[in-house]
């Protein structure tokens, strides 16, 4: 399987895609996790200019992201795939239908277009979307403040109406998950749902 893990900075969604990792691994799979934007040595060096670089223009933002996805697709999900592992990414397209489609502007359509096609129409099996108030995450985030973060709220509030959005528009894949609750509550909801996916598949 493919999963992927989604939400605004602070919503949880590192730990939870590691305690998966875990999980998945206890259960004898063989698992690949990654994360975005990195995990190839390309994309790491893209993510410092993402992160700790100057202001950009949105697409080139857009592209720079997409760029490193791309990368990662190339040298890591579809090789792990291909060998018949599990791989577990924290972020992957959605991140920029969110911050660039929606909170940039540049239009979910048009920025999912321009992904499919960076990395081959290889999107995730199932995508859990990590839902938290704005102001809970701020808390939670508040001594990691990279180039995105630093957005400010109305920023951080467009991006969790974006997510909200993407949840309606691709219902098969994306499942929400509120995760104001305890941690291990969160992961055995998580479990339960890859469990009946592996099933159905």
């Amino acid at each position: 399987m493919f999963v992927t893990f989604e939400g605004i900075d602070g919503s949880g969604k590192s730990t939870q895609a590691d305690l998966l990792r875990e999980w998945l691994e206890q259960q004898g799979h063989k698992v690949v996790a990654t994360r975005e934007p990195g995990g190839t040595p390309l994309g790491e060096r893209v993510r410092e200019l993402l992160l700790d670089g100057d202001a950009m223009a949105p697409w080139t933002e857009a592209a720079l992201f997409t760029a490193a996805r791309a990368e990662l697709v190339e040298h890591v999900i579809g090789p792990a795939l291909a060998d018949g592992a599990d791989v577990v990414c924290d972020r992957y397209v959605d991140s920029s239908l969110a911050y660039q489609g929606v909170a940039r502007g540049l239009g979910v359509e048009r920025v999912l277009g321009f992904n499919v096609e960076a990395v081959r129409g290889m999107l995730p099996d199932v995508t859990f979307l990590l839902l938290v108030d704005v102001d809970e995450a701020r808390k939670r985030s508040a001594a990691a403040r990279d180039r995105i973060e630093q957005e400010g709220d109305a920023f951080l509030s467009l991006v969790d109406n974006g997510y909200r959005q993407l949840a309606g528009l691709f219902p098969h894949r994306i499942v929400a998950i509120e995760a104001g609750g305890p941690v291990h509550d969160i992961a055995k909801e998580i479990r339960e749902q890859v469990q009946q996916r592996a099933g159905a598949g």
